[in-house]
């Protein structure tokens, strides 16, 4: 088992990486928790596999969990879909002592995370990832959220869980399409702050898309490493947290634009990382040799590199309008100068950015 640890103070939290780590994370989890209803918050598909299971292991250590069960996909990211939490909570009393465990992808963590903060002003939650994404990113760093009409995540809130765990038996039963949905935010951090590990990503494609195991623990490891020490040294997104959104602001306007369906949340993320290479190369921060570089390893790993022919680039700006890192009008992207080094650029034209969707 790997540990790592989220270093925020009193709010800080390990973060448990192996094969098989939820039956030791379970029997820990008294450390961590006060009361002993914990509402397990799942959807459909990941219930089937796991519920029984973490039922069984959590009454083990001594709980009383129950299920909460949410439809399974982003366009149920809602306030009306956050109400079931909600009315499960009340309906089994459930006081400021007892907790919520999230179970699933990042659509599951992030409504889990923002009940979890709400519920009576605050109780504890802990996040049990099943989807690579979640793993490497929406789990870790206390992001949490829904989406409104107008903005993804844009009602939410920065709340921390008790700890995380990463079971990488989880993965072994992804869908290949949800796994590659997982490595555009792994390319991420070799990107943005680790050019040996996006190197290591170039020469082990074939490891780490046969999912072996010495191949994942690397890949969980590097990334929550990376994220947790950019969240330690910025918590709340003031300053080098943004970085952290490389890609994503061309991902959630295509998103938008879609009304969050046709295409998943890690490819959206793949073609803005590809635009965001390009923007990067427009104004004069890399030369193309290096945007073409990280757009061969998001395509090594089976992810699109460019907008689908129904979907406009106009259409994906009027999407990122109300993105929540333009700033009192100000357009703000995050770009690099080198793999390794990424930061936030401000000051940007819509033609710029328009420009880097051609």
């Amino acid at each position: 088992m790997i540990s790592l640890r989220v270093d925020l103070g009193e709010r800080s939290y390990p973060i448990l990486i192996g094969d098989g780590v939820f039956k030791e994370g379970a029997a820990a989890l008294p450390r961590f928790l006060k009361g002993k209803k914990i509402a397990v918050v799942t959807n459909p598909t990941v219930a089937k596999i796991y519920a029984a299971k973490t039922l069984r292991l959590l009454r083990k250590a001594g709980f009383k969990p129950f299920v909460i069960t949410l439809p399974d996909g982003e366009q149920y990211k809602t306030i009306k879909h956050l109400a079931r939490i909600y009315d499960g909570l009340i309906g089994a009393h459930c006081d400021r002592a007892d907790a919520i465990l999230a179970l699933g992808g990042g659509v599951v963590g992030d409504m889990a995370g923002f009940a979890a903060s709400t519920y009576m002003r605050g109780i504890d939650f802990v996040q049990f990832p099943t989807t690579l994404l979640a793993q490497v990113d929406s789990s870790v760093g206390g992001k949490t959220g829904i989406d409104y009409p107008g903005g993804k995540n844009i009602v939410g809130a920065f709340y921390q869980p008790r700890l995380v765990l990463c079971d990488l038996s989880a993965l072994k039963t992804l869908p290949e399409r949800e796994y590659r949905c997982g490595m555009a935010e792994v390319i991420k951090y070799g990107v943005i702050r680790d050019a040996r590990f996006f190197a290591w990503l170039e020469d082990h494609v074939k490891d780490v898309s046969a999912r072996k195991t010495g191949a994942l623990e690397t890949v969980i490891r590097k990334s929550c490493a990376c994220k947790a020490a950019v969240v330690a040294a910025d918590e709340r997104e003031a300053d080098v947290r943004a970085i952290l959104n490389f890609g994503h602001t061309f991902a959630h306007g295509i998103e938008t634009a879609l009304d969050y369906k046709r295409i998943k949340h890690g490819e959206a993320v793949a073609i803005g990382m590809v635009m965001a290479g390009r923007l990067s190369y427009s104004l004069g921060l890399i030369p193309q040799k290096t945007a073409e570089r990280v757009k061969r390893l998001i395509a090594a790993y089976g992810l699109p590199t460019r907008l689908p022919k129904y979907l406009s680039a106009g259409a994906v700006i009027a999407g990122m309008e109300h993105d929540k890192k333009i700033i009192s009008g100000a357009w703000r992207l995050v770009v690099y100068d080198r793999i390794g080094n990424a930061f936030v650029k401000g000051g940007l034209t819509r033609a710029e950015i328009a420009a880097a969707m051609e």
